[in-house]
């Protein structure tokens, strides 16, 4: 099995207009986003709430591409079925949200999406050595998950580990957390294929006047390419 290791960008609809996201998905497609990622946090694993499985079922029918839930929760294990059955192609799961983190990605899987499995920044790669068989995609958090907007933390040497560990296994290589221009291109060069941008994206438009979406997209595009 082989998977396209082109670089997606994946706009996080945490920096969207919460009373529109139906519309900012629409408009951020039409833009040139390749995935959707959506950053479900409890309160508790994090310092932030954003919403649950009812949400992604509402935005499921809008989203045309790939539907990316983030579960910054714990537990994860109780929620899996219903983040699945609301429509998610992959979900991840931090690996510090649990202690039984390989069921956790054999339960995404068994309910019929793909699994991935996230990293704070002050986890080491070697925390995932032993997941890899278990796993569809591997996310690096370049902030400390929570909030939106926060500060890169260059992580690019743990990133070219991972990229190294992956090999030829069908797995993508996520980045979530300060995403922009100026720090994308040392993370593709370390092997990364998916970048999740949220302000970067979003920032000066609207569903009214979704171009600056687009301008964003291809310059973050255009930094590494």
């Amino acid at each position: 099995m082989t998977i396209d290791r082109s670089v997606k960008i994946a706009p996080s609809i945490l920096a969207a207009d919460f009373a529109n996201f139906g519309a900012e998905i629409d408009a951020v497609e039409a833009q040139g986003a390749d995935w959707i990622h959506v950053d479900v946090m409890d309160g508790h694993f994090v310092p932030n709430i954003s919403f649950g499985p009812t949400t992604c079922a509402a935005i499921r029918p809008h989203i045309k591409t790939v539907m990316d839930v983030h579960l910054m929760i714990a537990p994860v294990d109780p929620y899996i079925e219903e983040f699945a059955n609301a429509g998610a192609d992959f979900i991840t799961a931090h690996v510090e949200a649990g202690p039984h983190i390989h069921r956790t990605l054999q339960a995404i899987r068994g309910a019929g999406a793909k699994a991935g499995v996230a990293l704070n920044p002050g986890t080491p790669a070697s925390a995932v050595a032993h997941l890899l068989n278990v796993a569809d995609l591997v996310c690096v958090m370049t902030v400390n998950p929570g909030f939106g907007g926060q500060s890169f933390i260059p992580l690019e040497s743990k990133v070219a580990e991972l990229r190294a560990m992956i090999g030829d296994r069908p797995i993508h290589l996520e980045i979530d957390g300060g995403v922009t221009p100026a720090t994308a291109p040392g993370l593709v060069q370390a092997g990364a294929d998916v970048l999740v941008a949220g302000s970067a994206v979003f920032k000066g438009g609207s569903v009214s006047d979704p171009a600056p979406y687009g301008d964003n997209i291809r310059a973050i595009r255009a930094s590494y390419s």
